[in-house]
């Protein structure tokens, strides 16, 4: 072979060759990104979220305090992000017996909100179960041999997962719910948390998480 030709075979592996390296490099590291933890509470400040409606929302020692208002209505502080396939870590710790939840695929107009909700609640009244907002009520109710997991008062560990269609949740570490419906995997939207209406709502949160996952 001349040195004419391999110069050519050189400029032609340049030209064509590296594009297609740096393209599968651009991939992987897009995969990666979508498979990292990120947090959504950065521990301090409500940074990334958004507050509707007059409920009480702040932060105190690494804790998202929320707490019913003057108006007794409800409330959401709600990611500035969407979110479609996602796991969701968090913990909470209910301090009354007021209703609260976790909101994902939802779209919010004010305090009106449309989309689901993964329910958290006092003792015996469905925590991981999962609560259609706006539209047909509950979906999943947790089984009566499941409700003793939650623990009362105490820090409760949640996570979430959605990916498509199929939504599952845990509580401290058991499944709760494994649920595949066609309106979910429609849906779009961001990730709230809840201050039920009617007063005497008293919740904390801290550690929250999120990993995106990949759309197909």
């Amino acid at each position: 072979m001349n040195k004419n030709a391999s110069f050519l075979i050189i400029v032609t592996l340049v030209l064509f060759g590296l594009p297609k390296v740096y393209s599968q490099q651009a991939h992987k590291n897009q995969n990666h990104t979508k498979g990292a933890w990120k947090l959504l509470f950065d521990g301090a400040t409500l940074n990334g979220w958004q507050i509707h409606g007059t409920e009480k929302w702040e932060v105190k020692d690494g804790v998202i305090i929320a707490s019913s208002g003057p108006d007794k209505g409800y409330g959401y502080l709600a990611t500035e992000k969407s979110y479609y396939n996602f796991r969701l870590e968090l913990q909470f710790r209910l301090e009354s017996d007021g209703n609260s939840g976790v909101f994902f695929r939802s779209n919010l107009k004010g305090t009106d909100i449309t989309g689901w909700q993964v329910e958290v609640a006092p003792p015996g009244e469905n925590t991981g179960g999962i609560y259609e907002s706006g539209g047909r009520g509950w979906l999943f109710e947790i089984p009566d041999n499941k409700e003793g997991i939650l623990k009362a008062g105490k820090w409760n560990k949640l996570k979430v997962e959605l990916i498509g269609s199929r939504v599952k949740t845990w509580l401290n570490g058991e499944l709760m719910t494994d649920l595949t419906d066609d309106a979910i995997g429609k849906g779009s939207g961001k990730i709230a948390l809840q201050v039920h209406s009617g007063g005497d709502v008293a919740v904390q949160w801290r550690s929250i998480r999120i990993m995106e996952l990949p759309s197909n």
